[in-house]
This record gives C-alpha cells, structure tokens and sequence, in this order.
C-alpha cells in the first residue's frame, strides 16, 4: 500500500528538466525568424535593383537609337542699325548740381560785426552791403588824415607865397645892383632865400601828397568795415550775428572768418563721375538728358561742357561737366542728378524726325 501511494506521488511531480529545455527553444526562435525575414528582404531589394537597371540601360539605348542626328545651328542674325534712341543706347551716370561761383563772404580786417543786412534765401546784386563792422577808430583815424592833408596844403599855401614875394625880392635887388644901387652881396643874399624856399615849398607838397596818400589808405581802411557782396547771387547760409567778433584768420573758437555764403544761381551745372572704361562714349557738346531725384518725372536737356582732363585712381572715373540748356528756379545746388548721355544715333534721328516734321 505504502508503495503505490509512493508512485503515485511521484506520478504526480512536474519534469522541471523538460520545462527548461521547452524555455531555451521558444528563445532562439525569433532570432531565427528575423534572421530568415532580413535576408528575403536583401534578396528581394537586390533583385528590384538588378531589374530597374536594366531596364535604364535599355531605355538609353533605344532613346540613342531613335535620337536624330544634330543639325547645324544657324547663327541670329545681326542687328540691324537703327535711329531710335533705345535701341542705340545711352550711357547712365550719376552727380550732383554744383555752383561754379560760390563764396563765403568775409572781411579783411579783424572787427565785431554790428549790422548784418541780409539772410537765406535773399537776393543780392554786386557790391552790395551785405554787413557793417564796428568802425567808431577807423572813422577817428580817417578824420586825422583828412587834418594832416589840410595842414600840408596850408603850408604848401604858406611856403609859396614866401617864395613868390622873394622872387620879386630878387628881381628888384638884380635891376638894382645893374644900376649899381644894391650890392653883389644883397643880390646873393636874396637869391639864397628863393632858393631856400623853393626847397621847402617841394618838401611842402610832398609832405602834402604823402598826407593824401595816408588819407586814402585811411578811406580805404574804414570802407573795409562795410562788407560787400563780390558778385550777384543769392544768399544760402548766414553765418555771424551782430555783436560776434569775425577776423581773416580764425582765432579760437569765437572768431567766425565769414558773413555769409553767395551762390551765383546763373552759373549752375552738373557735375558726374563716368567710369574711364567708357568715357569714350563721351563727346564734348554730346547731348545729355538729366533726371533730378527732387523731380523723377521731369527730364531736363543738358550738354557736355567738357571732360575734365583727369581721372580717379580709387574710384576708376574721370569727371564730366555737363550744362543746362535752359536754367529753372527748382534747380538747387547740391541736388542729386542722374544723367543719360545719348548716341548721336539718337541725336541724328531726333534730328530727321524734326526735319520731317
């Protein structure tokens, strides 16, 4: 009895042996598995790409079969010459509206400005008093000079009658020593006092030139303190008010050296830089269309004055002056300008068309 319940005990105990090497099998399997499914992948995509160039290769030998043989090409044709302005051309350069008569106004002596008679935007015309300096010691030292002219021609007036009353002296004292009433020694004596004066009346009168030099540098020193304008123009900057001290020279920080700032309106003109390469295409007296950036719309006709016979070495240009064929108040020095040189081809067509017209 004890013996059967013995193996039925062991009939009924788990086989832990077979348990594990069931467990080791299931482990290995999906290695396997991927394994087996990466290699039908690379079998697969070596193929696709075996296939696929094969098929480029048959395609670019039936395209290279069927493709015509290359025919010559035909050269354009020339450009026929033409008389409009576009299609000749036009040279572009840019500048600025520059005055060729622009001054600062100065003095030229050291003074403290005490009227100033104009502003921006006024017109002057030549010599105009455009300021006045403080001139209170010129005025004194022009009313000495004018004294010492008047004291030399009086003695000038004093030393000539002395002299004409001993000439007649010595005309009386010669008829009288003929007739042996004077003697040889009042004679000489008589002609040693007109000799003594006529030397005296020239130093006389050329103290009284020297008195009337002095006088008209004294003029001239006290119309220097009335500052004139040097040309007709119109007024662009005013630099002095009165009560500043303003000199040649620029002492400190507290001098000013000019008035005022004139620019002559009448003699504007464009200057503009061209690049040397193609400053061949430029002529003097070649007509030229100008656009200031102020006015986009407006196209102005201009020429070429001349070619300014050197060039930039930085910038590779050489300068062109160009002038207006017609001056308008809305032209401003400094202003920005594009310019256009056109072709004679252009100018020779505009030419014909006014001609058939």
């Amino acid at each position: 009895m004890t013996k059967d319940k013995s193996q039925l005990l062991r009939s009924l105990t788990i086989d832990r042996s077979a348990a594990k090497a069931d467990r080791r099998d299931r482990r290995w399997l999906p290695i396997v598995m991927t394994a087996a499914v990466c290699v039908v992948v690379a079998f697969a995509a070596f193929a696709a790409y075996e296939f696929s160039r094969q098929d480029s290769t048959k395609e670019t030998a039936s395209q290279t079969a069927t493709q015509p043989a290359p025919q010559p090409q035909t050269p354009p044709p020339a450009p026929q010459a033409t008389t409009n302005g576009k299609a000749a051309g036009s040279l572009a350069a840019s500048g600025y509206v520059v005055a060729r008569r622009k001054a600062t106004v100065a003095a030229e002596i050291t003074g403290k400005v005490v009227e100033v008679f104009t502003d921006e935007g006024r017109t002057v015309t030549e010599g105009q008093v455009v300021a006045r300096l403080d001139s209170v010691l010129a005025e004194k030292d022009y009313e000495l000079a004018r004294s010492r002219v008047e004291t030399a021609d009086a003695a000038v007036a004093a030393i000539t009658a002395d002299l004409e009353d001993a000439t007649r002296i010595m005309s009386r004292v010669q008829t009288l020593s003929q007739k042996n009433f004077a003697t040889e020694a009042d004679l000489t004596k008589a002609q040693a006092r007109v000799g003594v004066l006529s030397a005296q009346l020239r130093q006389a009168q050329s103290q009284y030139e020297t008195a009337k030099i002095d006088a008209k540098r004294s003029a001239s020193m006290l119309d220097k303190h009335q500052i004139r304008a040097p040309f007709a123009g119109v007024v662009v900057d005013r630099s002095a008010q009165p009560g500043e001290m303003i000199s040649p020279m620029s002492v400190g920080g507290y001098t000013r050296t000019g008035i005022c700032t004139i620019v002559d309106m009448d003699s504007i003109e464009i200057e503009v830089d061209v690049n040397e390469a193609f400053i061949g295409r430029v002529q003097p007296g070649g007509p030229v269309n100008a656009v200031l950036d102020a006015y986009p719309d407006w196209t102005i006709p201009a020429s070429v004055i001349a070619i300014v016979p050197t060039a930039n070495r930085e910038k590779a240009t050489v300068k062109v002056r160009i002038r207006f064929d017609k001056k308008d108040p809305r032209i401003l020095p400094d202003m920005a300008v594009k310019v256009n040189f056109m072709r004679e081809a252009k100018a020779n067509g505009t030419a014909e068309a006014t001609a058939a017209n």
